[in-house]
């Protein structure tokens, strides 16, 4: 076999194994067994809110964490208190305003290892207004599924969730916690 051919054959195979491993890294979200949540305290009392319906595109590979990256879209009519008037009142302009802004996003902007955990940053939008964000991010394997679970603190005012009287923080607290629970599979 000539060189020419061996060198060929050897770059083609390290084409392919890369190529492989690229195919293997993206997951595909279960949205039924993941979750996304809102936790927020309203006249000192802890309320948390689900988010039914949501859209998870991830592409991680635990070997090369910096080259993950994730969206995350949330239907934020979906949001559920567990009461229909609740519910109805949150759609409105001064909450989620979800008429004219139907959904949420996340976007990965970068993802370092930090003792055993991972430090994610982003970018959030809610409301027609974006801000970059910052969490711990937990990876683990549960079968042969990928669970990444987080909770992302943020202020619900700097998105204007909340306007006119609801500016109020001593009925409903500016801070939320948003948690998270995706399960992914290849």
């Amino acid at each position: 076999m000539s060189t020419r051919i061996l060198i060929r054959t050897s770059l083609a195979a390290l084409l392919s194994l890369a190529l492989a491993g690229l195919a293997t890294a993206a997951l595909k979200a279960d949205t039924a067994n993941s979750s996304v949540a809102a936790v927020f305290k309203q006249m000192s009392v802890p309320v948390e809110g689900k988010f039914r319906k949501f859209n998870a595109q991830i592409d991680f590979n635990a070997a090369k964490p910096d080259a993950a990256t994730a969206v995350i879209d949330i239907d934020v009519a979906s949001f559920d208190l567990g009461d229909a008037e609740v519910n109805k009142e949150v759609l409105k302009k001064e909450w989620f305003s979800a008429a004219q802004f139907p959904s949420a996003r996340f976007v990965s902007t970068g993802m370092k290892p930090a003792g055993g955990k991972y430090d994610v940053t982003g970018k959030l939008t809610i409301k027609g207004k974006t801000a970059d964000v910052a969490f711990p991010l937990q990876v683990k394997t549960e079968g042969k599924n990928q669970v990444f679970e987080g909770a992302l603190p943020i202020k619900r005012l700097a998105f204007n969730i909340g306007e006119g009287e609801w500016k109020d923080t001593s009925m409903v607290a500016d801070e939320v916690v948003i948690k998270f629970r995706v399960v992914a599979a290849q």
